[in-house]
């Protein structure tokens, strides 16, 4: 590992060393302060106390839309059924995507924060959820309102047209997918680059990170249904308990990671979800399992799936079930895992030491499987190269304070979540801004 940093540091020194510094990098920097004090501040406020779910969000739309217009932007909704895309034109040059998500989560907001979300909201299945912005979208949506600003207003030092994507339904790894559907390249345009990033509740603010690989990993959603006999509970002999057959395909599923697959594959498999029965006396005629499986290739992404089925079904048979009552396993949408373009990641990771500075840059070290479908805008028969990076959100005083005992970070997707908004929103759009000046230099 040692010498693969210090490879990759060498390559980046060589880049750094043959590109001079951006002129404007001090003005820049605190032009995007003033801007987020002045104006972004209340934006973001108002996104994280409005939050709502994916391809459920009218309103965050609506004012993503009008902030873009009020920048200069040509606008276009309902891409995608509620994804947004703003063009800014400026002259011959590439065009450039940049994406933010704008979902939050049905998870009930527990921060304190005295600008917490209260927010209820009645989702696609008709019931009512409390929903919060526990993934940080807020402050990806409002960084791209700021990086539009600066960008209209440094047109002299680029070329070139810019594709903003205010994305929906990203939780539900649905929305990019939705995007491209609808015709986002042909409406709009192939991009040249396609660039995002996300706020890391682990990473310290100041702080960016890419790979210049694997960024993400896959992620499959599969509904596993186990059917049974029903009964009395005093006499569960008279019938099948999928209570019980569950719990064994529960256990044996564990077993993929530590006995179906290379050690050298990393893989996750979590049930999330277990659903049986109504009282405490009666074995129910069906319990259904919900689960989640992650992966780093396609190729143990299917294997993972296909030995899930394997194990599910053929317990339901060791168990008795008849063969006109098996067990079923239904695959949902997912996405591949996001892995960044090699040579553009190391163009930008370059470029970020040059503009924000040498320290700001971390190596990429992947701490888990989480995922993400800016994958579909990249995805390898668009040929669009992609770059997607992380921008720390917790301030140094927060994680020195966690290490020595105290309240410990809360992860994406708790009610605890919490970030920096003024560090993140600035520095993303410091990094966004960076990136683009680069790609599309003024002639």
């Amino acid at each position: 590992m040692r010498l693969f940093h210090a490879a990759a540091a060498s390559a980046i020194a060589l880049v750094l060393a043959s590109q001079p510094a951006l002129a404007e990098a001090p003005a820049t920097k605190a032009a995007i302060e003033a801007e987020y004090d002045n104006y972004l501040a209340p934006l973001f406020l108002d996104f994280h106390q409005n939050p709502e779910m994916g391809f459920l969000e009218n309103r965050t739309a609506a004012k993503m839309a009008a902030e873009l217009k009020a920048a200069g932007l040509e606008v276009t909704t309902g891409v995608g059924k509620t994804g947004v895309v703003g063009i800014l034109k400026n002259g011959d040059g590439p065009l450039i995507l940049l994406r933010a998500d704008m979902d939050g989560l049905p998870v009930e907001e527990k921060t304190g924060l005295g600008y917490a979300s209260k927010a209820m909201q009645v989702g696609e299945d008709g019931k009512e959820y409390p929903v919060m912005h526990a993934c940080g979208h807020d402050v990806h949506i409002t960084s791209l309102v700021g990086t539009a600003r600066r960008l209209v207003a440094m047109k002299s030092q680029w070329k070139g047209t810019l594709m903003f994507i205010v994305q929906p339904a990203e939780e539900g790894v649905r929305g990019a997918k939705a995007m491209m559907e609808d015709g986002l390249y042909q409406r709009f345009g192939k991009p040249d680059y396609a660039l995002a990033f996300h706020v890391a509740a682990e990473l310290e603010t100041g702080k960016v990170s890419a790979s210049e690989g694997i960024q993400y990993s896959s992620s499959d959603s599969l509904d596993i249904r186990v059917p049974g006999i029903g009964t009395h509970g005093a006499a569960p002999h008279l019938g099948r308990d999928p209570v019980y057959i569950a719990s064994q395909v529960v256990t044996a599923l564990q077993s993929i990671d530590s006995r179906e697959i290379s050690p050298t594959k990393p893989v996750v498999v979590t049930v999330g979800s277990f659903h049986a029965g109504s009282k405490h006396n009666i074995i129910s005629d069906e319990a259904k399992l919900q689960v989640t499986v992650r992966a780093n290739d396609e190729e143990t992404r299917e294997q993972v799936i296909a030995t899930v089925e394997r194990i599910a079904v053929n317990i339901g048979k060791a168990h008795g079930l008849p063969d006109n009552m098996p067990v079923t396993v239904t695959r949902l949408p997912g996405t591949p895992t996001t892995i960044n373009d090699a040579a553009l990641a190391r163009r930008l990771n370059a470029v970020m030491q040059r503009e924000l500075g040498t320290a700001a840059f971390v190596p990429f070290e992947q701490k888990n499987m989480g995922a993400e479908d800016f994958t579909y805008f990249v995805a390898a028969d668009t040929g669009v190269p992609g770059y997607y990076f992380a921008v720390g959100g917790t301030t140094p005083e927060r994680i020195a304070t966690a290490k020595a005992g105290g309240a410990p970070i809360a992860g994406h997707h708790s009610p605890l979540f919490q970030v920096a908004p003024r560090e993140s929103v600035v520095l993303g759009t410091r990094a966004m801004v960076a990136a683009v000046l680069d790609l599309a230099p003024a002639k």
